[in-house]
């Protein structure tokens, strides 16, 4: 780090970890919106609220000091995250898909079906986001050295 003008500045990237730390605060702030508009159970909203309060200590790690330990638990998350509402998306359970004699599959017709894709592109994203992080975290280590 050096100093420039009073201010201290990163050597390192620094819009590529400031992306990826507000993605995943937004991915933070749908877990909580989603967990306080009633659409869900319960224990669904709680679980939600679980899940954004792990995920906030990572954002601001991310956002100050670009650590490699909480983008893996990011992308770790965002990946898990993308396979559950993917097999939520596919309608896992009974509902959504069907094949031989029932009927087609609904995915696309029922309501919840775009907010799901859009959940899932936006942990797409961040997973996408971290891991392309720590690579060049790395790369710039290794070139350091």
């Amino acid at each position: 780090m050096t100093i420039v003008a009073g201010r201290v500045r990163s050597r390192g990237p620094v819009l590529h970890p400031r992306l990826c730390a507000a993605l995943t605060a937004v991915s933070c702030l749908v877990h909580l919106w989603l967990a306080a508009s009633g659409h869900h159970d319960a224990w669904l909203g709680i679980l939600m609220i679980g899940l954004a309060a792990v995920c906030i200590p990572c954002t601001v790690h991310i956002w100050r000091h670009s650590r490699v330990g909480a983008l893996h638990q990011v992308t770790i998350s965002a990946l898990a995250m993308v396979g559950l509402h993917a097999v939520l998306l596919l309608g896992a359970g009974g509902s959504g898909h069907a094949h031989g004699g029932g009927p087609a599959s609904n995915a696309v017709a029922s309501s919840g079906a775009a907010g799901l894709l859009l959940v899932i592109g936006l942990e797409i994203t961040t997973a996408l986001l971290a891991a392309t992080l720590v690579a060049r975290l790395r790369r710039r280590s290794a070139v350091a050295s």
